[in-house]
């Protein structure tokens, strides 16, 4: 059967399963210019280029082995041409280490005209030129988000869903054609006041309308991985699941939709503290049920958190925020196996990191 992988076919299949190494997941920092000033902001930290890429040198040039822990890393269009104050890419820097660089490839989202806030995200236009622009330098998988949104009188409609599916398929089509493991995120926001029922039945929805479209674009299963929000109730939802009881809708909903050939879920943190994201993917790593995929871990802030506010754009805080990096890395890696024992708690940890609305 022909695919969209084409001559890529082999590279893309082991590119995802070396993504989806036991023990390991991805480090998303890819947040956009608008977004990373946001984030120094919160330390007083002008917004210049020089500082985001400081910022970044400080993550992926740390002392620490967390290549043990980190297999991939999604990289913003700027930090992917960037290089290290001693000339050295970033993307060698990660190559050496065995890490696969990945790079963000959508444009963001805009306006659904006639729906209630509704979104379709852009970036389709072009996208052909960059992948391979982006696969010359460096990058072998790509990310495009989409979000969805639940609310009382009836979104995300049909019309969201089906926009969200399409264009997801297309985009990773396209990513495949030119060589970059895509991966599909289509997140349901956590905004609301909806129960964890209704989270499963939308998630359910939607990630069965990806996988048909998937289907229809001839996209190599073996070849791509999912990057979902896990199934939660909403931020203003009075009864918190517990962290049990998220892990066990989660793998349901997935067992219900997605191949058992997809090599690989690296869950979104979706506003999740950084302590609660590792509990929950824990907790559904020692589910004893079969799950034929890796379900790891694709997290920005909850990888960050603790680090940047550590840091303090500051030199001489470096080397205790990469320790930090490391704690939160090690952390996860341990959790994708469901051996986390709590050891990197601490109310840092703890803070919820939720935005409502959240653009990346």
């Amino acid at each position: 059967m022909n695919t969209a992988a084409g001559k890529f076919a082999d590279e893309l299949i082991a590119t995802a399963k070396k993504m989806g190494a036991p023990g390991k997941g991805l480090l998303a920092a890819d947040e956009s210019t608008g977004t990373i000033g946001k984030r120094f902001a919160a330390i007083n930290l002008e917004n210049t280029e020089p500082n985001r890429q400081a910022y970044r040198e400080l993550l992926f040039t740390a002392p620490q082995e967390y290549q043990h822990y980190i297999s991939g890393v999604i990289l913003y269009e700027e930090t992917l041409f960037q290089n290290a104050a001693d000339g050295t890419p970033f993307v060698k820097i990660l190559q050496d280490r065995g890490i696969v660089p990945g790079i963000k490839v959508d444009k963001g989202v805009a306006p659904i005209p006639g729906t209630d806030g509704e979104t379709f995200t852009q970036g389709l236009d072009g996208l052909h030129d960059r992948c391979k622009k982006y696969y010359e330098q460096g990058a072998r998988f790509a990310k495009w988000r989409a979000v969805l949104k639940i609310t009382p009188d009836g979104c995300p409609t049909d019309l969201s869903i089906a926009q969200t599916a399409n264009h997801l398929a297309e985009y990773a089509a396209i990513c495949q054609a030119n060589g970059l493991v895509p991966l599909v995120e289509p997140e349901i926001l956590p905004d609301g006041a909806h129960d964890l029922a209704t989270c499963a039945r939308v998630t359910e929805k939607t990630l069965a309308a990806c996988v048909k479209a998937l289907h229809e674009h001839h996209i190599l299963w073996e070849g791509m991985t999912l990057k979902p929000n896990m199934v939660m109730a909403g931020a203003e939802c009075a009864t918190k699941p517990t962290a049990e009881q998220v892990a066990q809708a989660t793998v349901t909903c997935l067992k219900r939709t997605l191949p058992s050939s997809v090599p690989m879920v690296s869950f979104l943190s979706g506003g999740q503290g950084e302590e609660e994201a590792t509990v929950n993917l824990n907790a559904m790593n020692k589910l004893e049920e079969v799950k034929p995929w890796s379900l790891s871990f694709s997290y920005g802030r909850a990888l960050q958190a603790t680090v940047i506010k550590t840091w303090d754009g500051k030199a001489e805080n470096k080397a205790k925020a990469q320790e930090a990096f490391f704690t939160r890395a090690r952390a996860n890696g341990l959790a994708n196996l469901g051996k986390y024992t709590g050891d990197a708690a601490s109310d840092e940890a703890a803070a919820s990191l939720y935005v409502k609305d959240y653009k990346y």
